[in-house]
């Protein structure tokens, strides 16, 4: 089976449906791994709570109230989830499984879950990444680029 670059330590991932490697050329690098090479059933590219998520889980297990602080800190508030949500989010993310339950204690008479990141979501979360990086990599260029050119004059009679 014909497979993508895999980041350092993480499993090797299987070509896409169609027969083609993740996305690369000579001119950008070596082909990268889109998350949609690595599972189905998480939408690609990750939406930013999703992200957010993975990415508080990369640094170590945390419970549900633990996550939601992470990631309204990781996100500078924007983005806040309830515990509905998340709980939601963390049932998809194990059924998919890029989280995983690292423990499980009792506090105070209640449950309380520790989810932890799997191989699978540290390659999704490094493949998002890399997706990402490339992103802000072109636009901060082209952006460069227009502040060093002067802009071109308008031309009567334009659209309005």
């Amino acid at each position: 089976m014909r497979g993508t670059a895999t980041p350092k330590g993480a499993a090797a991932t299987p070509a896409r449906p169609d027969g083609a490697a993740g996305a690369g050329s000579a001119r950008n690098g070596p082909p990268h791994t889109f998350a949609s090479d690595i599972l189905r059933g998480v939408d690609t590219p990750l939406r930013e709570p999703t992200f957010l998520i993975l990415t508080a889980l990369a640094g170590e297990p945390m419970h549900g109230y633990g996550l939601i602080g992470e990631v309204a800190a990781l996100s500078d508030g924007r983005v806040s989830l309830r515990p509905g949500t998340l709980y939601g989010a963390l049932d998809r993310l194990t059924d998919a499984g890029l989280v995983e339950v690292d423990r499980e204690e009792v506090v105070d008479g209640r449950l309380r879950r520790y989810y932890r990141l799997s191989p699978a979501g540290d390659a999704t979360l490094a493949a998002e990444t890399e997706r990402l990086r490339r992103n802000v990599e072109a636009a901060t260029a082209r952006l460069r680029a227009r502040a060093t050119r002067p802009l071109a004059p308008r031309t009567a009679g334009g659209l309005a």
